[in-house]
């Protein structure tokens, strides 16, 4: 059984139940993946150059979230993401958002998951040019993920970045020194503070159970080629696959 097959028998179950709540981008997935595949998305007539013999393939939806699709969008991602990594040690930063954010940013995406990414870049982008962290314009690669191992809403950006960035002034490369890319506490405080006034200035409420300390994650990747690994498997395919539905195979 496929995910295309679920969705086809509790669609009008799921639709009954969910139709004032979900949100559109969310129907067009599941629609793109019940036509994957399918003539509702078009066929194309292959034919043999040499005996000439044609039959006619469904084209695939391309949707994102569809577990048949964007493997090969995915490999194309990698090899352009390999072909910029620098001979320098690389780090993964995960910025989490409170559990307590997640209803505000669940009804607000775009704005937050734009402020989000804003917040962000800016706070690693200003502990790279501070003289006492590593002074230089640093780069980053930065991914959003929405959920969890459990498939929980649980929205966070994981940023790749290089040990090292560029001294303007000099004009040439200035290296990180010593094990860890900047603290990990500091990076959240100046982020909680950034994100919450950001909010605030977009009128968007802050509920008052907002925790006072976050969390900012910071493991140094080696050459980098792993975190890109980790990122692309969400950043073009889906998040729910038939290994995901299926675990566990049925004995003979």
């Amino acid at each position: 059984m496929e995910l295309a097959s679920i969705i086809h028998q509790y669609y009008n179950a799921f639709m009954i139940k969910y139709a004032g709540t979900i949100l559109p981008g969310h129907l067009k997935a599941m629609n793109a993946i019940c036509s994957c595949r399918t003539p509702d998305f078009g066929e194309l007539c292959m034919q043999c150059p040499e005996c000439h013999h044609s039959e006619w393939r469904p084209l695939s939806c391309g949707h994102r979230s569809c577990p048949k699709c964007q493997n090969h969008e995915a490999s194309r991602w990698i090899d352009r993401q390999l072909g910029k990594l620098l001979p320098v040690p690389y780090y993964l930063v995960t910025f989490t958002l409170p559990y307590e954010l997640r209803s505000v940013t669940w009804l607000h995406q775009k704005m937050v998951y734009s402020i989000l990414f804003i917040c962000v870049s800016s706070t690693l982008k200003d502990f790279g040019l501070n003289p006492k962290k590593l002074g230089a314009e640093i780069g980053m690669t930065m991914v959003l993920h929405t959920d969890s191992r459990r498939l929980n809403f649980h929205p966070h950006v994981h940023v790749v970045v290089p040990g090292g960035g560029v001294d303007k002034q000099r004009r040439q490369w200035k290296k990180k020194k010593g094990k860890y890319l900047f603290n990990e506490f500091a990076m959240a405080k100046v982020f909680r503070v950034r994100f919450l006034a950001a909010l605030n200035k977009s009128g968007l409420s802050i509920p008052g159970n907002v925790p006072p300390k976050w969390v900012v994650g910071c493991e140094n990747v080696g050459k980098g080629i792993s975190a890109l690994k980790y990122l692309s498997r969400y950043l073009y395919r889906g998040v729910i696959s038939t290994k995901t539905l299926f675990p566990i195979k049925m004995a003979a």
